[in-house]
């Protein structure tokens, strides 16, 4: 049987005008600025100037990332439509794609199935242009840091220590490492520099935590740029660009409005990447969200290792939230392929290898029921080739750490697909058992606030660090930048910093090769493993397949 694409999906529903999804939460024309029919931005004084609904925030998070797919995005649209079935005033919250994964390996990023956010053409590609006004602002830095040098560098700063980076929003190795500065005086000072893509950025990091335009401007102030020759912080305020910067930043700030294939209000703001930046939705518009709406659904990116944590421990913690109830996103397929099936042979029964697979998501339970101590809900995305034995020995298993498992059937099925699991969600915020508490507390030294991390967490024996960031984490300290949450960046694929560990490795080490500050965003970066802030293409790229015709319609996009 041939399924339509999500694509096709897409393109078949028929959308509200977007004032109308407006309404639907209370916002009047006078509150939002179109973009178009179908999308538009909504003004952040809202939430100065209307009561609050002081909705319920919900988190839907996952086990690592597999080829197989498990479907977070899907499964938090889904089951927001599914609690708008069940007459429940509901806004889904979620990250904005970005161009580099869309064109490079993912196709998409809007949802799947009967489970999307729409216009999906729209919401995959420029949007509304929040990432270039990022991108921009990046570069803006960059371009004074360069000309401040050029002009007599009255500041002193040392060109071998910059560390911003400029960016771009695009999957390019080729940018990772250039030497720039070329071809005379007149051309600036030569150096060695760098493109990371925009939204690992602390741009994006610093757009999605800021509060208002106030903070914003604020946390822009604070960005560390490098360092003088005689070990000093040069900030962007020293170089006087925060007010610039805001200013490029200022509609972007405003979250963007569209709505899921069912009428669904959503939010789609900020968000990637779960490593450097933090990778989640803003807090302006998770705000806005339980500001209109009496349930929130958001997600979290990659697996709860990365994204769930970075959420609770860096996200919640800034934005004074505290999530009501966690869904967690698992298929039979995904855990197969963690118990050691190749991708080609998931279709088979195989319940040796999904026992083998299944410990991975045990500890993801584990990590939100134990450590973070939040009520929790499996939601199994259904897949056709899964087995009744397969999916009792997931419930058995998941049952033992008091946790229920739900089957979310909202790829094929839209909101109906996602009832059980919306029913489950209600009754964890109405009984279940929350004492929400973080992984750590932030005023712990650097290195035991990363150890934390690593053995609750990861389930890693220590962390160890190398002579390079032992040296980064005294100095951080000594600057005084020790006190702040830590965001690990990490390979999403395993709990350690090997990628093809999968499962629930255990005897490891995490290893920590280099550690920065992002101190506009509020935390410390400790980067392990070979992760890199700048994506490269895979070999075929999914920009092969996406086309547009003399009509304008786009085609291969997922």
């Amino acid at each position: 049987m041939a399924y339509k694409s999500d694509l096709e999906i897409a393109q078949e529903c028929k959308m509200e005008n977007i004032q109308d999804i407006a309404k639907k939460i209370g916002i009047s024309e006078d509150d939002i600025e179109l973009y178009g029919k179908y999308k538009a931005k909504v003004d952040y004084n809202l939430l100065k100037t209307t009561p609050s609904k002081k909705g319920k925030l919900i988190l839907c998070t996952a086990i690592n990332p597999t080829p197989a797919g498990e479907g977070k995005t899907t499964t938090s649209i889904g089951v927001a439509d599914a609690l708008a079935k069940l007459n429940k005033s509901v806004i889904v919250a979620l990250r904005e794609p970005s161009m580099g994964p869309v064109f490079g390996i993912k196709g998409g990023a809007a949802g799947g199935g009967y489970a999307q956010v729409v216009p999906m053409e729209d919401i995959n590609l420029h949007f509304t242009g929040d990432i270039h006004a990022m991108t921009a602002a990046n570069n803006l830095l960059a371009a004074m840091i360069d000309n401040h040098i050029y002009h007599g560098n009255s500041l002193n700063i040392d060109p071998r220590r910059i560390t911003w980076r400029r960016c771009v929003d695009m999957n390019d190795r080729q940018l990772r490492f250039v030497v720039d500065g070329l071809g005379g005086k007149a051309n600036g000072t030569p150096r060695e520099d760098g493109f990371d893509i925009t939204v690992a950025s602390e741009i994006m990091a610093i757009f999605c935590l800021a509060s208002d335009i106030k903070d914003l401007k604020a946390r822009l102030a604070r960005i560390v740029v490098g360092y003088t020759r005689d070990g000093k912080p040069v900030t962007a305020h020293d170089l006087k660009a925060e007010g610039a910067m805001a200013a490029l930043l200022k509609d972007a700030l405003k979250p963007n409005l569209v709505q899921t294939l069912e009428g669904t209000p959503a939010f789609v703001h900020g968000g990637p990447f779960a490593n450097i930046a933090h990778g989640c939705n803003s807090i302006m518009a998770t705000r806005m969200a339980l500001h209109l709406g009496d349930y929130v659904i958001t997600e979290a990116g990659f697996g709860a290792d990365l994204g769930a944590e970075k959420f609770l421990d860096i996200k919640c913690r800034m934005g004074g939230l505290k999530p009501d109830a966690v869904i967690i996103v698992a298929t039979v397929r995904a855990l197969k392929y963690n118990g050691g099936v190749p991708k080609t042979q998931l279709d088979s029964e195989n319940l040796e290898a999904l026992e083998k697979g299944i410990p991975n998501l045990l500890k993801h339970v584990e990590n939100i029921t134990k450590v973070f101590k939040l009520p929790a809900v499996v939601a199994l995305n259904a897949f056709p080739t899964d087995t009744k034995a397969e999916l009792k020995l997931v419930e058995d298993k998941c049952k033992e750490l008091g946790v229920n498992v739900k089957l979310s059937e909202v790829w094929a099925k839209g909101g109906e697909g996602g009832i059980e699991v919306a029913k489950e969600v209600l009754n964890l915020i109405e009984n279940g058992k929350n004492n929400f508490e973080f992984a750590y507390d932030e005023k712990l030294p650097i290195r035991d606030k990363i150890r934390i991390i690593a053995q609750k967490i990861y389930g890693a024996d220590d962390a160890v660090f190398t002579a390079q960031a032992n040296k980064q984490i005294d100095e951080l300290e000594k600057l005084g930048f020790g006190k702040t949450p830590v965001c690990i960046a990490k390979t999403q694929y395993s709990l350690t910093d090997d990628k093809d560990k999968l499962g629930r490795p255990t005897g490891f080490k995490i290893t920590v090769r280099e550690v920065t500050v992002s101190a506009g965003a509020g935390f410390v970066v400790a980067i392990t493993g070979s992760i890199m802030k700048m994506p490269g293409l895979p070999t075929v790229p999914a920009a092969e397949k996406i086309d547009v015709d003399e009509n304008g319609v786009i085609s291969g996009l997922f």
